[in-house]
């Protein structure tokens, strides 16, 4: 099948614009009669949320985290870009939009890219109305720095807590109708199933995570703001809860996965310090605005990094990459770090790490200058490795971080099944094969504050308030469904832990199908995961009961969707013969490295139809075409 997008026509800059006034509305009295419900409540689900909320509809809100104000969201360090062109420094709404598309590898939808550059001036100006405490300069205007894949400042930040910051000022807008009443939230609730109705999504199947209930929400339109799933690596940058549940419960109802494979390895994170450590820690992009990336030129270097002199270091990324240097983009730093350690330069434990130094910034600038820059980040530096990163460089190494692929959505952002929207990071929409720094706290505030509120109201105005009861026989169905999954999980009685299961499956992944990707590793994952999932459900020991709060039980309903996604993900991995941005394939490279696209035979999105658990997806394309940014070799030489 070939997919349509629905994108409008027309010059570009006027499609956002003429696409809201052909849209249907809802009056303002008939809203009330709409039930929504958004799943997840970081900054696309509460953005979503409380602009649904004041715009009158009847919103439920559902996230697992015990208050929105956990949502993994609240990770995010470096900033949100936008394009207000404050240093005036020559950016624009039209170089933003071609940055994230060179950016993305040329493997993103223009128009979405486009309105998200366009509305991303608008969601600076919300936040500095909400109280967000962005960066200023002395005179009291707002700061930006620089991020990768950019040459100029377009990044506003608060510290290294950025999206804290943002998430507060959404939290405080869902609060502010939750305290009016038109929203309500659901806290330690997890999606489990989606509900439909003749094909349309009307309602979820939720188990309160405290008591282990099992209930159905009904609703007129269900939005997913779940994030990503990165972490069927195992070891992430990612929250331990985070998990593919809820797109993975709308896939097997007939969603599209989209691009699963486009998955982003961030180059500025603390290197892996054991076997048995549950996570890994990001260091912020904007790190690299002052700090340089270097290895020794000798293999057999075993000085102090203090005692190397210049002549021996090798600045690599400046030295490979000189118009962006030590700001390339996270594909490209990532995979010159990888490159650099396998060459058996790397530093630190098992020459697994680059130092990232920042005495030039500091004798250029003064400590105190770097402190108040990114000081947070220095001190989280220092409780997780004990060393002081003013007076010794940091080490760092790239990690699994973040997910361009999602469920397909189309230009209003709903899925191939009417009434299913997706949000942020939960869909695939604008940043291709590889997201710029900065951009992830900008598409989800896009979506939630500025693109749902037109677009679902197109949906609703066209539909009838009500169609489904929770007395409905498919909401007994839906709940009959799960709790019989639960209850096989709890009957194993296997002996392996959940964490032993998801340290296999995130192994094979990591190793078959992480930074470096071949047609001879993805075939051997293929191969490999079903046996090992075959044992997981033979052998896995979940203690406990199901009418309690019982983490080892969520746990294993995530690691067993793991294992089905990471099939999905190495099929598509495997099928995309060309290397383009995070997805990087041995066969598919230059004589010095760098990604060779093939736009001949892949410049589409490929879109994946569930067929069941072990058969072959069905697989959908939608052709991308290029017409306001010329198809290009994406190179920051």
């Amino acid at each position: 099948m070939i997919l349509d997008g629905n994108s409008p026509t027309g010059p570009i800059e006027q499609t956002w614009d003429k696409h809201r006034f052909d849209m249907k509305l809802v009056n303002p009295s008939n809203k009330r009669q709409y039930k929504i419900l958004v799943v997840g409540t970081g900054l696309a689900g509460a953005s979503a949320a409380a602009s649904l909320g004041e715009l009158g509809y009847n919103v439920e809100a559902f996230c697992y985290q015990d208050s929105p104000r956990r949502a993994h969201s609240i990770a995010a360090q470096g900033g949100i870009n936008a394009a207000k062109n404050y240093p005036n420094d020559g950016d624009s709404i039209q170089r933003l939009f071609y940055d994230t598309v060179k950016g993305g590898d040329f493997r993103a939808r223009e128009a979405d890219v486009w309105r998200l550059a366009q509305v991303s001036n608008n969601i600076i100006d919300q936040c500095v109305a909400q109280g967000v405490p962005f960066a200023r300069d002395y005179s009291g205007h707002l700061d930006n720095r620089s991020f990768g894949g950019a040459q100029v400042s377009r990044t506003f930040y608060a510290r290294g807590q950025t999206g804290q910051q943002l998430l507060l000022g959404a939290y405080s807008a869902l609060m502010r109708q939750v305290n009016l009443g038109t929203v309500k939230i659901y806290p330690r609730t997890e999606m489990l199933d989606l509900i439909l109705v003749d094909g349309e999504a009307k309602g979820i199947t939720i188990r309160d995570l405290i008591t282990g209930e099992y209930r159905t929400h009904v609703g007129d339109a269900v939005v997913l703001c779940t994030g990503g799933y990165a972490n069927v690596y195992d070891l992430s940058t990612m929250a331990r809860g985070q998990s593919v549940k809820a797109n993975w419960a709308a896939h097997k109802k007939g969603a599209f996965f989209a691009n699963p494979c486009y998955t982003q390895i961030h180059p500025t994170c603390i290197p892996q310090a054991g076997d048995y450590q549950s996570k890994l820690t990001l260091m912020s992009e904007s790190l690299r605005n002052d700090g340089r990336c270097w290895v020794p030129k000798s293999r057999d270097e075993n000085r102090a990094p203090g005692d190397i002199p210049e002549e021996d270091r090798d600045y690599y990324l400046e030295r490979k990459y000189p118009s962006f240097g030590n700001l390339a983009p996270r594909d490209i730093a990532s995979r010159a770090a990888k490159e650099q350690c396998d060459d058996g330069r790397g530093v630190g434990p098992g020459g697994k790490g680059v130092y990232l130094d920042f005495a030039d910034a500091i004798e250029r600038l003064g400590e105190d200058t770097i402190r108040e820059r990114y000081g947070n980040l220095f001190e989280m530096y220092e409780l997780i490795t004990a060393e002081n990163g003013y007076k010794v460089p940091m080490r760092i190494y790239p990690a699994p971080h973040y997910a361009m692929g999602g469920l397909w959505v189309d230009y209003n952002c709903m899925s191939n099944l009417s009434g299913l929207f997706v949000l942020g990071e939960a869909n695939f929409s604008v940043h291709g094969a590889n997201r710029l720094g900065a951009s992830a706290l900008m598409q989800g505030l896009a979506d939630g504050y500025f693109v749902i509120p037109y677009t679902i109201a197109n949906y609703l105005a066209q539909t009838t308030p009500g169609m489904l009861k929770e007395d409905a026989a498919e909401c007994q169905a839906s709940i009959d469904e799960v709790q019989g999954v639960v209850d096989k999980l709890l009957s194993i009685d296997g002996k392996r832990t959940v964490a032993d299961f998801h340290r296999e499956i995130g192994s094979l992944m990591w190793n078959n199908a992480g930074m470096a990707r071949s047609e001879e590793g993805l075939t051997e994952a293929i191969e490999k995961i079903p046996a090992i999932r075959e044992e997981f459900w033979e052998n896995v020991k979940v203690p406990g009961t199901g009418n309690e709060l019982n983490q080892q039980l969520e746990n294993a309903g995530r690691v067993a969707d793991f294992f089905e996604f990471a099939e999905l993900f190495c099929r598509d991995a495997r099928h995309r013969s060309e290397s383009c941005g995070g997805h990087f394939r041995v066969e598919h490279q230059t004589e010095d490295g760098e990604a060779v696209r093939d736009d001949e035979n892949f410049c589409y999105s490929a879109a994946w139809e569930f067929t069941g658990v072990g058969n072959e997806p069905e697989m959908h394309k939608e052709p991308l075409e290029f017409e306001n940014v010329e198809l290009a070799v994406r190179s920051y030489k």
